[in-house]
C-alpha cells in the first residue's frame, strides 16, 4: 500500500470547554476519494482546515508527504484585494504551473474572468473558487461543500472533471448523488471521532444505522451490568474485603463509563405550520409569456397545479427559475397569458439568499423579530427556546450572533422562520444548501407529510427524486416543459441532460437550425426510473408478502384461537387479508411492467 499523502493522527481540539475533536485519525492515500460525513457542528469544516494547515489543533500531528501539493476549497472564498476573478484564480497557481489552465477553467465554469469579485453572485464566487483550486492540478483536493450555489449542469461538469483527475479527494457535501458518484471510502465524524470504511457513500447510511444499533445494544448491556453490580453491592457483599474492594472499583468504573458516554445528537423536529386547506386548484397558468427587453424568460407556458402536488423546478443559473416561480405565485405580472390562483391560498417562502438575516442580530431575535421570548408558530405562541430545540439549537445559543453561525445552522434558522408561518403552499428556493444528511431526511419526511402544495427550486438531484411528483425544466429561448416524476425520470423522458440543453439555449439560432434539420420522429418509449425500480424490487416484495401470509396462516390454523383470543383472531384475519390484497396488486403491477419491458425491447 502506498504511503499516505496526508495523515492526521490523534487530533484534538476544544471550543468553549467542549471537545470538538477527540483523537481524530485520518489518512488519505494517492488518488483516494474520501467523503467526510457528519452532523452540522460536528467539526467537519474545522477538520478540513486542520488538514489544509489553516487551523492549529490543540494536540496531535499533521503530516503531508514532502512535495505533495494541497488545495483547499472553503465554503466562503475570500477574494482579498484581487480586481478580477481571473486574477484571483491565477493567484492560486504555484511557480511552474501552466497559466493557461486558469483561463481555461474560468471559461469552462461560465465566467469571463473580468468579473469584479465585489459584485459576483454566490454561484459565480463558487465557480471562481473551484477554478482556483483545480488549476494547479494538486495532489490533494480538500473540498468543503463544492456544489453549493452551483446549477445542475455545472455540478454534472464538476463530477466529470473530478472523476477524470488523479488527485486525491476529501469531500464534504450534502449532495448525496455527488458523493455517491465520486467517493470510494467514507469517513464519518461522529462525537469527536472518526469511523472509516473502504466503501463509498452509497453504503454509508446502512452502515451508520448498523453502528448505532450496535452501540445502543452495548449501552443496554452496560446498563444491565451496572444494575447487577448495584444489586450485589446492596445484597451480596461477602467477607472477603480484597475482592469486594476490587469489585466496587469495577462498579465505579462502569458508572464513569456510562456518565461519560456521549449520545448521538437529536433529530430536528421539522413541522410546517399548516393553514386551512386550499381549494383543489392551486395555480393555473395559460399561455404565460415574460420578457426583459429582448430576452424571453418564459414563452407561452401553461400548467395546472393541484392541491398536494410537489413541483420541482430545475435549470442553469440565470435560466429564469425565480422569475417563473414569481409569476406562478402571483409575485409578478406576465406580459401575455393568464395566471389564476386558487381559493384560500396561504404561502410561506424560503429564500435561498440568507442576506435577509441581520448578521448582528442574535439567534432568538432572528426568530422572534426582536419582540420578546415568544414566536408565533401556526398562529399560536411558543417560547423561542422550545422552538430552537426543534431545529437542533441549544438553549445556550439563543444569544449567539447570526454572523457566527455555520452555514448549516443558518440554513436551519431560515427553515425555522419559514415553517413558523401558517401555509398551505410552500415555496422553497434551494432549501438543502448546507443542511446535514440527517436534517435532509427529516425535511423530506416533513414535505411528505405536508398536506399542502410544494413548489421547489433545487439543484439536488437525489432530493428532487425523493420529493417531487413532476419537474419543470428549460428547453432554451424561454421554453419550459413539465415532466412527470423526479429528476431521473425527467432525464429519461427528455433523452438529454440539462448541460447540453443549456448550451443550446445560449445559441438559439443554432438550435433552431438543428431542429429544422432533424427528422420528425417520436422518441422511443423508455422505462422510467420508477418503473425500472419497481421491476427490480417487486419480486423480492412478493416473496416477503408470501412469507408473511404463510406465517399469519399458521396462527389462524389454531382451531381454538377464536375462542381463546378473539382480538388476536380479528387482527390476524385483517392482516392476512391486507397482505393478500397487496400481493395481488404487486403481481399485477409486475406483470404489467414485464410486458411493457418486452414491448419496448421488441420495438
Amino acid at each position: 500500500m502506498a504511503p499516505p499523502l496526508i495523515q492526521l493522527k490523534d487530533i484534538k481540539l476544544t471550543f468553549g470547554g467542549t471537545p470538538l475533536l477527540s483523537g481524530v485519525e485520518l489518512n488519505v492515500a494517492p488518488s483516494e476519494r474520501v467523503c467526510l460525513i457528519g452532523r452540522n457542528g460536528s467539526g467537519k469544516s474545522t477538520l478540513l482546515k486542520i488538514a489544509a494547515g489553516l487551523v492549529e489543533a490543540d494536540g496531535g500531528t499533521r503530516f503531508v508527504q514532502p512535495g505533495a501539493t494541497v488545495r483547499y476549497l472553503p465554503q466562503e472564498p475570500d477574494f482579498g484585494e484581487h480586481k478580477t476573478t481571473l486574477a484571483y484564480v491565477e493567484a492560486g497557481l504555484a511557480p511552474g504551473d501552466d497559466p493557461y489552465q486558469a483561463r481555461y477553467l474560468v471559461e469552462q465554469l461560465g465566467l469571463t474572468g473580468e468579473e469584479n469579485p465585489a459584485n459576483v453572485s454566490g454561484g459565480e464566487a463558487r465557480r471562481a473558487a473551484l477554478a482556483r483550486v483545480l488549476a494547479p492540478s494538486p495532489d490533494i483536493l480538500l473540498l468543503d461543500e463544492p456544489t453549493n450555489h452551483l446549477d445542475l449542469s455545472t455540478i454534472e461538469w464538476l463530477e466529470k472533471e473530478l472523476d477524470s483527475r488523479r488527485s486525491a479527494l476529501v469531500i464534504i457535501s450534502h449532495d448525496r448523488r455527488f458523493l455517491t458518484n465520486l467517493s470510494r471510502s467514507t469517513a464519518w465524524l461522529d462525537r469527536g471521532r472518526i469511523k472509516q470504511i473502504d466503501r463509498g457513500f452509497a453504503s454509508f447510511e446502512s452502515w451508520r444505522d448498523e453502528v448505532l444499533a450496535e452501540e445502543e445494544r452495548d449501552q443496554h448491556k452496560l446498563d444491565r451490568k451496572i444494575v447487577d453490580e448495584e444489586h450485589w453491592l446492596r445484597h451480596g457483599v461477602s467477607g472477603r474485603r480484597k475482592r469486594n474492594v476490587k469489585r466496587l472499583g469495577n462498579l465505579h468504573a462502569l458508572r464513569d463509563q456510562r456518565r461519560n458516554y456521549r449520545g448521538t445528537a437529536g433529530t430536528a423536529s421539522l413541522a410546517a405550520a399548516e393553514a386551512d386547506q386550499s381549494g383543489k386548484l392551486v395555480i393555473e397558468a395559460k399561455g404565460v409569456t415574460k420578457a426583459f427587453g429582448d430576452r424571453i424568460i418564459v414563452d407561452n407556458f401553461s400548467t395546472r397545479i393541484q392541491r398536494g402536488d410537489r413541483l420541482g423546478i430545475v435549470g442553469p443559473n440565470g435560466a429564469g427559475k425565480t422569475t417563473l416561480v414569481n409569476l406562478l405565485t402571483g409575485g409578478g405580472e406576465p406580459d401575455t397569458g393568464t395566471i389564476r390562483l386558487g381559493a384560500n391560498l396561504e404561502t410561506a417562502t424560503l429564500d435561498q439568499h440568507r442576506e435577509s438575516l441581520d448578521p448582528k442580530s442574535t439567534l432568538a431575535e432572528a426568530l422572534t423579530g426582536g419582540r420578546g421570548d415568544q414566536i408565533m408558530v401556526g398562529g399560536k405562541p411558543k417560547h423561542v427556546v422550545g422552538y430552537m430545540k426543534d431545529f437542533l439549537f441549544a438553549q445556550e445559543q439563543r444569544g449567539t450572533p447570526v454572523e457566527v453561525l455555520s452555514g448549516g445552522e443558518r440554513g436551519r434558522l431560515m427553515l425555522a422562520r419559514a415553517l413558523a408561518k401558517p401555509s398551505n403552499l410552500l415555496v422553497l428556493d434551494e432549501p438543502t444548501n448546507d443542511l446535514d444528511l440527517e436534517t435532509l431526511d427529516v425535511l423530506e419526511d416533513m414535505l411528505g407529510d405536508y398536506e399542502g402544495t410544494v413548489i421547489l427550486i433545487s439543484h439536488d438531484r437525489d432530493f428532487l427524486d425523493r420529493v417531487v411528483t413532476s419537474v419543470i425544466a428549460p428547453e432554451g429561448n424561454g421554453k419550459w416543459t413539465e415532466y412527470a416524476g423526479g429528476y431521473s425520470d425527467m432525464l429519461t423522458q427528455r433523452g438529454a441532460d440539462l448541460k447540453r440543453e443549456a448550451a443550446k439555449a445560449q445559441a438559439p439560432t443554432e438550435k433552431k437550425e438543428e431542429r429544422s434539420a432533424a427528422p420528425s420522429s417520436a422518441p422511443k418509449r423508455k422505462l422510467s426510473f420508477n418503473e425500472k425500480h419497481a421491476l427490480e424490487t417487486l419480486p423480492k416484495r412478493m416473496e416477503t408478502l408470501q412469507a408473511d401470509i404463510a406465517k399469519l396462516q399458521r396462527v389462524l390454523d389454531d382451531p381454538n384461537l377464536y375462542s381463546k383470543d378473539r382480538r388476536k383472531f380479528d387482527d390476524t384475519s385483517a392482516a392476512i387479508a391486507k397482505a393478500h390484497e397487496e400481493l395481488s396488486a404487486s403481481e399485477e403491477r409486475w406483470l404489467e411492467l414485464e410486458m411493457l419491458r418486452e414491448e419496448i425491447e421488441q420495438a
